[in-house]
């Protein structure tokens, strides 16, 4: 097993969760500037895509990051181990620290390309892959993210399967496919993930996911349950001082928001929508007066000029 860095990390280790549309290269500079977590992840990107030189060129912005967000995971998908092998050795070369394969992300369109959580239905493909990126990075930390299992806990029958290929890390969100995000996170099941790890005897890293609310809350939940770290998510909306553990001021937040749109509109406006960008507005214009009129005005721009100017009369006449 290739641990790379993750050997000199301390324990709890709090990692930021990949997430499509959201961690892109532009929000993982601010959060490394307001608040790094121990590792970063990249959104997931297709091996399938990056297997063509088309669709290799459009999908390298999301392969984008800085010399401040180390150490970085590239998070990849696919099904064909092929396109697994060639990915990540392209993963190798662009200098990432280490490489993720999601085997959790419900969904349909990734499904349909035995994808993400469809992978929980093949264990001997899922094998596969896993040791296809090995081969095509041998030298970085390969680890897989996933759910407890399809429609049903599988934790006895899947999670063995991944552990068997001697994999650094292991993310389990605790959720079953089925479950997507509609049910409380079971945590109460760490104990026993745990359990089955050190049963088989590997030195894997168990990292816990789902309804981590903040650091604080993280640290009780690796504490109670004995697992090595968590990965929060959700959490990090409208607070890239989430890893910091501060509470930022109002002014504050609405200083970011529009720090934020400017690298947005600069690195990813020729590449990505700017209606992406929106969604976070959502997170950072809440909880104070005139969170809501700030919003719906907000939604209704187009250009960081525009934020700018909107957020600095607020802000002047409240």
């Amino acid at each position: 097993m290739i641990k790379g860095f993750w050997e000199k990390l301390h324990k709890p280790i709090f990692v930021l969760a990949p997430m499509a549309d959201v961690t892109d290269c532009v929000f993982r500079q601010i959060i490394a500037k307001y608040g790094k977590p121990d590792v970063f992840w990249t959104e997931f990107v297709s091996a399938d895509g990056l297997a063509h030189p088309q669709g290799r060129e459009k999908l390298l912005i999301d392969f984008k990051f800085s010399s401040n967000e180390h150490p970085i995971v590239a998070q990849i998908f696919g099904s064909k181990p092929d396109n697994i092998k060639s990915a990540a050795a392209l993963c190798a070369e662009l200098g990432f620290d280490g490489i993720d394969i999601n085997m959790g992300c419900p969904d349909k369109s990734i499904e349909k390309q035995l994808c993400g959580a469809a992978m929980i239905k093949d264990p001997k493909l899922a094998r596969a892959i896993i040791r296809a990126a090995k081969e095509g990075a041998p030298n970085l930390p390969i680890s897989v993210k996933t759910r407890i299992g399809y429609n049903k806990n599988e934790i006895e029958t899947w999670l063995p399967e991944l552990l068997a290929e001697d994999i650094a890390v292991l993310t389990v969100h605790l959720r079953t496919r089925k479950e997507m995000s509609e049910v409380p996170a079971r945590w109460d099941l760490m104990k026993r993930i745990i359990e089955i790890r050190n049963e088989s005897g590997k030195k894997t890293l168990i990292l816990g996911n789902g309804d981590v609310l903040s650091i604080v809350d993280g640290q009780q939940k690796v504490a109670e349950s004995g697992c090595d770290g968590a990965m929060l998510g959700r959490a990090i909306f409208g607070n890239p001082w989430l890893f910091a553990k501060k509470i930022p001021t109002t002014k504050e937040k609405l200083q970011v928001l529009v720090e934020h749109t400017k690298r947005y509109e600069e690195v990813l406006g020729g590449h990505k929508n700017f209606a992406i960008m929106k969604k976070h507005y959502k997170a950072y214009v809440n909880g104070f007066d005139g969170a809501k009129e700030l919003r719906v005005k907000l939604m209704e721009v187009n250009t960081a000029a525009e934020i700018e100017s909107m957020v600095n009369n607020f802000l002047q006449t409240n």
